[in-house]
């Protein structure tokens, strides 16, 4: 076994992520290994070539452990730069989304976050491949939550009824999609307000929206949203209740395909990508060492 010394951590910090009211993690964490025998390094992100830079760091400093510290368009990105290593991916839940942290019941305050950090435990994660390019941890989306994710980016309203807002805007405007979908065992069209391809069960605030979902089960869930209303949408996403299960479909699959016929927004692990007409779908199993509690 290797003592302290001998294991570099690498954090990764995001300094935008979580907003104005955000910690600075920095000294925070210097803080508390200044009385441990372990060697830290850091690497804040500018927002430029920020994925050559991971890269490179890693490269150099052989770290046996890297540490995200962001929301979860910043674990993706580090997430990204770790799969079929051996190295082991934490996360400092720093950010305004933190759905990837909530999912594995990460603390939310700093000193147990920390301790999690070198007392957590390994356990392998899927991960998936999403148009063959692209990776996603958590949950990705087609649709309402995607539209919302873009213009809540957008605008200078925060808040809880920022937030209502701008989802009564969405509903409103809203309309269902025509999708194709195939999958392990599916070939089918659906009307759909919004199509969740889940590699988890819940989004950051909690609202579960695929409630029987394993990170590390090999497979991942389509959740197809053909109904819906401002009542549940509030449910959903307010509260940690699920959707009501008459209004919703929910399939397994390790891969998937899906077509729509009129491009609709997509987002991956919290980040708006866009309007889409055909996305791809494939599981990587446990391509991923992730920190859980014990």
């Amino acid at each position: 076994m290797e003592s302290p010394s001998q294991l570099n951590i690498l954090f990764i910090i995001n300094p935008v992520s979580g907003g104005k009211n955000s910690i600075d993690w920095e000294p925070e964490i210097r803080n508390y290994f200044k009385q441990l025998s372990y060697h830290i390094e850091f690497l804040i992100l500018t927002g430029k070539d920020d994925g050559e830079s991971i890269s490179n760091f890693i490269k150099k400093l052989s770290p046996k452990k890297v540490v995200a510290v962001g929301g979860d368009g910043t674990v993706c990105l580090v997430a990204g730069k770790l799969l079929h290593t051996p190295i082991t991916l934490g996360i400092l839940p720093a950010g305004s989304a933190n759905g990837m942290a909530e999912e594995l019941k990460i603390p939310k305050d700093i000193k147990p976050a920390l301790e999690l950090i070198v007392k957590g435990k390994e356990q392998k994660c899927d991960v998936l491949k999403i148009n063959g390019r692209e990776i996603c941890i958590h949950l990705s989306d087609l649709g309402l939550n995607a539209r919302l994710i873009k213009y809540f980016d957008q605008s200078n309203i925060r808040g809880m009824w920022g937030y209502v807002r701008m989802l009564l805007k969405i509903l409103i405007e809203g309309k269902p999609v025509n999708a194709h979908i195939v999958a392990d065992g599916i070939d089918k069209n659906f009307s759909a307000y919004m199509i969740v391809i889940a590699n988890a069960t819940k989004y950051g605030t909690g609202a579960v929206i695929n409630p029987e979902g394993s990170v590390n089960d090999g497979q991942f869930e389509l959740v197809v949203v053909r109904k819906i209303s401002l009542v549940e949408f509030l449910k959903l996403f307010l509260k940690r209740v699920p959707f009501n299960p008459k209004k919703v479909e929910i399939f397994e699959a390790t891969k998937a395909v899906i077509t729509v016929k009129r491009k609709t927004h997509f987002q991956i692990d919290g980040e708006y990508l866009g309007e889409i007409n055909k996305v791809s779908v494939e599981i990587m199993p446990a391509a991923l060492n992730i920190l859980v509690p014990e």
